[in-house]
């Protein structure tokens, strides 16, 4: 048996006015993901456990398997994890954003998409001027990156609240600065960037092409590295993960499966679908399992791009799904999973608790009354994963 789990990340929403109250999936032309639920079964899962935060470290632990309440210890970790870094005694790593801040607000969590090479003059820039034997940043993608702080005790330092930057677009920064211990750390951190940063050449270049500076850094998600149980062993089954983003690929070296780097992978709209599809479908040529996530619609929802969004959605439909569905037609004794990782609604642009549709297709799933694919429909589907880490069970046949 192949198993493949397909997670548009954040495609889940809710109704809009501007789409006459339907969702981005309901109004996509999505023609291979509804053949996978006029042949397969629909249902809803709720990926986020109560008292966890709605982030796809979190929702993604959950359909890999891993209750959160139990393994997760932070999305910086996991992040470091696939850069190969790794956290000593007293180490504590800190996702950190290149963000843009105007006017005392958060313009900006992505810093216009700063480019990779622009990123990674910053971070060197950062190494310089704040680096120390307790204060050390990496670059990773984009505007995602890795800042470690070493003190005597580590996490129980530096366990302030820390709010994602995503969380607060267009909000006055200074109310949503770390707060509880060892917050006076991470915010001076935060302030030195900023003067750093702001006049700084890769800066000025970006205002005159008028695009968004990273003119501060923002510090969260932190943590230490979680001890889980490898994947193959917890299910008798190799596998492979493919994503752009780090925290994706660390959580996959975490527990084991190869990881695959895809050729014009981005994590935004302009990534490469059809080479993710390519590379997971032939993946199995050598493994049993495989997990592919794909950031774009997650992107359109915090920056209430409905249009990007239905794009977003269509394209992992065609290049995708439609690739797997080919894959199942010449390989049957293959079962599939279709299923966003959480929701990211246009209408609040950020992650919410909200449980998301999926389809279970394949080998000796029996096809239910449900023709289409779609959050109200799942919702009527008796269909129903309470805990999503219960998926997988589902998936390769367990429960």
């Amino acid at each position: 048996m192949k198993y493949i789990i397909l997670v548009p990340d954040g495609m889940a929403d809710r109704p809009l006015k501007e789409l006459d109250g339907k969702t981005p999936l309901e109004v996509s032309k999505i023609p291979n993901m509804t053949y996978f639920a006029q042949h397969g079964r629909v249902g809803m899962a709720q990926t986020i456990p109560q008292g966890c935060k709605p982030g796809s470290d979190v929702a993604n632990l959950s359909l890999l398997g891993y209750d959160p309440r139990e393994f997760y210890t932070g999305r910086a970790p996991l992040e470091a994890a696939n850069m190969g870094i790794e956290l000593k005694e007293g180490e504590v790593a800190f996702r950190c954003n290149l963000i843009t801040e105007f006017d005392g607000k958060m313009a900006d969590y992505s810093a216009g998409h700063i480019s990779n090479e622009e990123a990674a003059v910053l971070i060197e820039l950062l190494n310089e001027k704040i680096g120390s034997d307790n204060v050390r940043f990496y670059p990773g993608v984009s505007y995602r990156h890795i800042c470690v702080i070493k003190t005597k005790r580590g996490l129980e330092e530096l366990s302030a609240k820390c709010v994602p930057p995503h969380d607060i677009l267009g909000k006055p920064v200074q109310s949503y600065f770390p707060s509880g211990e060892g917050a006076d750390v991470i915010r001076e951190i935060m302030l030195k960037a900023k003067t750093i940063m702001q006049n700084h050449e890769v800066n000025i270049i970006r205002l005159d092409l008028k695009e968004n500076p990273a003119n501060m850094i923002w510090l969260w998600g932190q943590g230490i590295t979680p001890d889980l149980q490898s994947f193959a062993e917890k299910n008798g089954v190799q596998g492979s993960i493919i994503s752009a983003v780090d925290l994706i690929k660390g959580i996959g070296k975490v527990i084991g499966l190869d990881v695959i780097d895809v050729p014009g992978a981005t994590g935004y709209f302009d990534t490469d679908y059809d080479a993710k599809g390519r590379y997971a479908v032939e993946s199995l040529d050598k493994k049993d399992f495989v997990f592919v996530h794909v950031e774009a619609p997650d992107e359109a929802g915090h920056e209430g791009k409905i249009k990007a969004k239905i794009q977003a959605i269509e394209n992992f439909d065609y290049h995708i799904a439609g690739q797997v569905r080919k894959y199942c037609e010449k390989n049957p004794d293959t079962r599939v999973l279709v299923v966003p990782d959480h929701a990211t609604p246009i209408s609040v642009r950020t992650h919410t608790m909200d449980p998301v549709p999926f389809i279970l297709y394949g080998k000796n799933v029996i096809a239910d009354e449900i023709l289409t694919y779609s959050e109200s429909v799942a919702e009527l589907s008796s269909f129903k994963v309470e805990e999503g880490h219960k998926l997988v069970d589902v998936l390769i046949g367990k429960e």
